[in-house]
């Protein structure tokens, strides 16, 4: 839930060059993953709202999965979605198995500069889920050294806590259910993550015993530029066919309709909340065991 790449090898001749990829062949530079009919994404599956198989369905969606299939649409290619953890979606866009990755990626410094990013096409701010009968013991930002925090390990999030002191519980890819369980048992004490899909999370499991700080509301120097898709470094063609498929379906209202129906809110315009605390998160701490 809450955590929330091989690169092309060209081998030039003397005469012409060859590029041989996942099957595809092409003359001249590495061909853009834009030429192709289809579009392979990396994302988890497992991250509500954003990301999810429908329990009805049982079909892969969320506000992520459905903006793809907008921008696919829009530019006339079909989707190809593979699900993997975090490292598993970095590394295959770095190799080329994936086109892009989708996952509620915030647009930071780290990530650019080993990927190229969207414009982002959603804007939101981060929170913390606690039990609900004794705030887990938080009540201030001083309080949550010590504590257990749940996440992915390597995420923005993990990293904070670890910063801040806490001790770290790192789950592979899990789905929101098992970690808000975990908080509510006392395995764990806290969720550090984006206030949009924790709030919708707490939504879908009523009388879970959990809560989010009202108080304490903030954002990181990893996360203030908004939310994209990460593409390969080499692959700028994609990006620029992206941007402009993004910029027309922000305009025309088309993504703001997706916003609305998964998170019940305009995520396309940034929000107008009080925050407590804006974190720089040093590269020293990798929010791993």
């Amino acid at each position: 839930m809450f955590f929330k790449s091989r690169q092309f090898k060209v081998i030039a001749l003397a005469a012409m060059s060859l590029l041989v990829v996942g099957g595809l062949v092409a003359c001249g530079n590495q061909n853009s993953a834009s030429d192709k009919k289809t579009l392979t994404v990396a994302t988890s599956g497992t991250l509500y709202p954003t990301s999810y198989h429908d329990s009805k369905t049982k079909k892969l969606t969320g506000y992520d999965i459905e903006v793809v299939r907008a921008v696919a649409k829009d530019l006339g290619m079909k989707v190809k979605f593979k699900e993997y953890n975090v490292d598993g979606q970095l590394a295959a866009v770095k190799s080329g198995k994936a086109d892009l990755a989708v996952n509620d990626y915030a647009i930071s410094p780290t990530r650019k500069k080993q990927f190229l990013m969207t414009t982002p096409f959603k804007h939101s701010f981060n929170s913390i889920v606690v039990r609900a009968s004794d705030n887990s013991g938080i009540n201030s930002w001083a309080d949550i050294k010590g504590k257990k925090a749940a996440g992915e390990a390597g995420t923005g999030y993990q990293r904070l806590a670890q910063q801040l002191g806490a001790q770290l519980v790192n789950y592979d890819n899990v789905s929101n259910d098992v970690y808000l369980k975990d908080v509510k048992n006392g395995k764990t004490d806290l969720i550090m993550n984006d206030y949009y899909l924790q709030k919708l999370a707490l939504k879908a499991v009523p009388n879970s015993g959990l809560k989010i700080l009202p108080n304490m509301y903030f954002t990181t120097n990893l996360d203030g530029a908004g939310e994209g898709m990460l593409i390969n470094k080499n692959d700028k063609d994609l990006q620029k066919k992206i941007n402009k498929s993004l910029k027309k379906l922000i305009k025309n209202g088309t993504i703001k309709k997706i916003a609305m129906k998964y998170y019940g809110a305009d995520v396309t315009q940034k929000p107008k909340v009080h925050i407590s605390k804006h974190f720089t998160i040093s590269d020293k701490y990798t929010g791993r065991n």
